[in-house]
């Protein structure tokens, strides 16, 4: 059994961190190392943390510099031969490495393990929604279209895959070797940002597997809801991928990239019930390439249908309609998981 390094950074999380770390220890894989990040917390995340006496934890301290940064600090440390991300406020169902390695061991080509997601709400109860994503074939336009790795707990990959990527720089006052980018402009793009790396720079393969094993933590007061601060991160992101990135690819998918973005913030400012905003983001997408109206009207029209209905109408029937809403497609979503499997 190859050894993997679970990597969670840490950082706020008090209310939610030993929930994560209990996900990891009651992995039905037990052959794994699991490396605490204090990225400067200010409250008492790690005095939780060191309250579990398990052996094959470590806590490593840094000061305050990051998800990145402390994620690249944990690839540093990290004794494995794969090395699995987890943040500090999602969970993973109890088969999740077992999984992925049984994956990555019979697909020699494939260099990052992911899966789908189930959403759950602040108090882990689940919302009966999944992240539901392409799974294989993943190109560099899936990557910053639809970005089928979802969120930073549900990739595992193989060691050689981020050295194939790594850098040399020295930010800290000392030279290091450094897989995800540290300037914090890029959060919280910055997954994006290093799988887009790996497609553009090495010849492995990413792929998905149909279950979800991670359970996804949506946090109205998380970084994923603050909408213009993912957007500049995203423009960002596009920025840096001009270093690697055909300049005659790039244009195009700059234009694309950042419509389906668009798209992307009016779905979660529907979800933070801001409807203006999420009209405003919306006709933004179509503005910017009008044709993802013709490679995804489905998705692009209900979005644009849930924007208005949500300014239009009054709260408490909007909100009759969305819980119907959610019902069909969590149902709808399950189906087509079982199917996959």
């Amino acid at each position: 059994m190859k050894k993997v390094s679970v990597i969670i950074p840490v950082y706020k999380v008090e209310k939610y961190v030993a929930a994560t770390v209990e996900s990891v220890l009651a992995q039905t894989y037990k052959n794994f190392e699991l490396l605490i990040i204090d990225d400067g917390s200010p409250d008492k995340s790690i005095e939780i943390c060191q309250q579990f006496t398990d052996h094959r934890i470590r806590i490593i301290r840094q000061e305050n510099r990051g998800v990145a940064a402390a994620r690249n600090t944990g690839i540093r440390h990290a004794q494995g031969e794969y090395l699995a991300f987890l943040d500090a406020d999602d969970l993973w169902t109890p088969e999740k490495l077992a999984k992925h390695i049984e994956h990555l061991e019979n697909s020699p080509a494939v260099g990052v393990s992911f899966c789908r997601s189930a959403f759950i709400d602040e108090l882990g109860e689940p919302l009966g929604i999944y992240q539901i994503t392409k799974l294989k074939e993943i190109t560099p336009l899936d990557l910053v279209c639809r970005t089928p790795i979802g969120n930073g707990s549900v990739p595992v990959i193989r060691r050689e895959t981020l050295e194939d990527i790594a850098f040399q720089d020295n930010l800290y006052g000392t030279v290091e070797n450094f897989y995800f980018d540290d300037d914090r402009q890029l959060h919280p793009s910055e997954d994006v940002e290093c799988w887009l790396r790996i497609a553009m720079k090495t010849k492995w393969l990413i792929e998905g597997i149909a279950e979800p094993l991670t359970l996804y933590r949506v946090n109205s007061q998380g970084f994923s809801a603050q909408l213009m601060k993912k957007l500049k991160s995203w423009e960002t992101m596009l920025e840096k991928a001009h270093a690697y990135v055909p300049s005659e690819s790039m244009a195009e998918l700059e234009k694309i990239a950042m419509a389906y973005q668009l798209r992307h913030l009016a779905r979660r400012a529907v979800t933070l019930k801001d409807g203006t905003t999420a009209i405003e983001f919306t006709h933004r997408a179509l503005s910017t390439y009008w044709r993802i109206l013709l490679e995804e009207p489905h998705r692009t029209l209900i979005t644009l249908a849930a924007a208005y209905f949500l300014w239009l109408m009054p709260r408490s029937l909007y909100h009759q309609i969305e819980s119907m809403a959610l019902k069909i497609v969590g149902s709808a979503q399950r189906r087509r998981i079982q199917s996959n499997s």
